[in-house]
């Protein structure tokens, strides 16, 4: 299976829209791990490319589980990598990272993780 690096800095906004959950195989019900022992978790990524309108929803694959991972929140995709495969007459890419990071609420800047503190040009509501 061949791995192509994607630029993550030419993708535009991710945001998560599904939180964090572990990998699990449909057919046992086992919990998948790496090679190296590390539970892989799957996060749901919302994509949408500079200057478009258009956006896509891809689950991206991490060694380990996503610290500070919501839905709603910009977030950052760390060495992320698509790989063709195919199995009988079913195909598709599958997307993997070596971490995803909050990158700050919606709006707003890293750390300002409450309710909005603005005020409206009339004053205080």
């Amino acid at each position: 299976m061949q791995q192509m690096p994607i630029d993550v800095g030419r993708l535009g906004t991710c945001m998560c829209v599904v939180p964090p959950e572990p990998r699990v195989n449909p057919e046992t019900g086992e919990v998948r791990k790496d090679r190296d022992g590390n539970t892989v978790y799957v996060v749901g990524v919302s994509v949408r490319q500079r200057d478009r309108r258009r956006a896509d929803v891809i689950e991206i694959a991490v060694p380990a589980e996503p610290r500070g991972v919501q839905e709603g929140v910009p977030v950052h995709v760390a060495d992320l990598v698509a790989s063709a495969w195919q199995i009988g007459d079913r195909h598709g890419v599958s997307f993997r990272a070596s971490g995803i990071t909050p990158a700050g609420p919606p709006g707003g800047g890293a750390g300002n993780t409450g309710p909005a503190r603005s005020k409206t040009a009339g004053g205080e509501s």
